[in-house]
């Protein structure tokens, strides 16, 4: 779900083809460059290049010359670096302040009902308007890559796809997203371990992601698909046709939980490592010297399971629905910490400190290695709860120094990106 701290960009369109970014953080630095050459730097992980990703993303999609300047201001109350996607909002944002600036209409269904909505169907319209959603959420899940991440597009669609009141369950190939209701007697706490993680700045995100693409690599060989054309684990089960279940049972046997050496992987697949290194790995994991290959594999089938099983446990509305749903997230954590190895000592801390409490369940958000859990509370133990681990894990004096309101907050289900116009 998208939660209720946002991004926010101010701009105004200019006519000398320069970008001029500003940030109401004192700690963020102004940036100025070409509208029409920018480069981004993927060895610094500056707050401005997420900008440039999304201005450039929309660029280069739709072929575009000669862009007119814009004077940006940036501000929000997303808690930086903590796994709540900050910088993927900042993407998302920057990319759609883009295309409005540009004037360019979502679609001529859409230009049509603003001028006449007698002419269209709500209903046609919102179906356009999801579509377009759709295709900026990919635009801009694939411009983020030019910051060196290798990330999927779940933080990117639900920036546009988000609808107040309501969780998504976001599925991809074709993507799509399904209404989930969350349970009335609980809230979400988002709790932030005042461990900062700049997924662009380290190679643990990417080897995640080099681990799972070589785990699906050989799960295909092992079945006999072609497997050079397979990039994710979800194809691998979409071809098959069998259930995460079975996938689970597949991965069993066709991986061993030793580490996988690059020479083992190259083996397998029957291929050199210069082809792994340069056709297959992304350039800050080529000289990693293990891959644990089963391990990541179970941890992204039984996550998806364990997703869908969320969303049936919502639908059906059992009694004991909100401690069901805590034991979820317990497993999931559990997974991400033992599995996919993308916890830390602060965050394991925090997720036992809000079960104590009274959370039913408690798991990691975002990539991990710190940034923020996310718990599950009944609504009448808010409180004591906000008030317990308050003071169980932030009188630390290094984690006093986190804003107050960046650490430790409630949350709904929030709207996905808006535009407003000046009157």
């Amino acid at each position: 779900m998208a939660i209720e701290q946002d991004m926010l960009i101010a701009v105004e369109p200019v006519k000398t083809h320069t970008l001029q970014l500003a940030n109401t953080n004192p700690l963020y630095s102004d940036f100025s460059t070409s509208a029409n050459n920018t480069e981004i730097d993927k060895t610094k992980p500056l707050w401005h290049n997420y900008f440039l990703c999304g201005f450039k993303g929309i660029q280069e999609h739709f072929g575009l010359s000669n862009l007119p300047g814009m004077n940006c201001l940036v501000d929000g109350n997303i808690p930086p670096s903590s796994g709540l996607s900050s910088s993927s909002a900042l993407v998302c944002c920057a990319g759609l302040a883009t295309l409005t600036v540009l004037g360019m209409s979502l679609s001529k269904i859409y230009a049509l009902w603003l001028l006449c909505p007698a002419l269209v169907s709500r209903y046609l319209y919102h179906l356009e308007e999801l579509c377009y959603s759709m295709k900026l959420a990919e635009i801009c899940t694939k411009s983020e890559h030019y910051i060196g991440t290798e990330g999927g597009g779940m933080d990117q669609s639900i920036s546009f796809l988000a609808e107040e009141g309501t969780a998504k369950l976001i599925e991809f190939s074709p993507l799509r997203a399904t209404d989930v209701k969350l349970p009335s007697e609980a809230v979400f706490v988002i709790a932030n371990s005042c461990v900062e993680m700049n997924k662009a700045a380290t190679s643990h995100f990417n080897i995640r992601v080099m681990e799972c693409r070589l785990a699906a690599k050989l799960l295909a060989k092992y079945k006999g698909l072609q497997w050079d054309k397979v990039l994710r684990l979800e194809e691998v089960q979409a071809k098959l046709g069998v259930s995460l279940e079975e996938m689970l049972l597949i991965t069993e046997d066709a991986l061993h939980t030793e580490p996988y050496s690059p020479e083992e992987v190259c083996r397998c697949l029957g291929i050199s490592l210069q082809e792994l290194r340069t056709q297959i790995l992304s350039p800050n994991t080529q000289d990693v010297l293990i891959f644990k290959l089963c391990q990541r594999a179970k941890h992204v089938y039984s996550e998806a399971a364990r997703v869908l099983q969320f969303k049936k446990m919502c639908e059906e509305a059992p009694d004991d629905m909100v401690p069901l749903l805590g034991e979820l997230m317990n497993q999931s954590h559990a997974s991400c910490r033992d599995m996919y190895e993308c916890s830390c000592p602060e965050l394991d801390q925090l997720v036992d400190i809000c079960r104590k409490f009274g959370a039913p369940g408690s798991r990691l958000t975002g990539a991990g290695w710190g940034g923020c859990t996310v718990s599950i509370v009944p609504a009448d133990k808010l409180p004591s709860f906000l008030a317990n681990v308050h003071e169980a894990y932030y009188q630390q004096s290094a984690r006093s120094l986190v804003p107050e309101e960046q650490r430790l907050f409630a949350t709904k289900p929030g709207g996905g990106a808006l535009v407003f116009l000046e009157a």
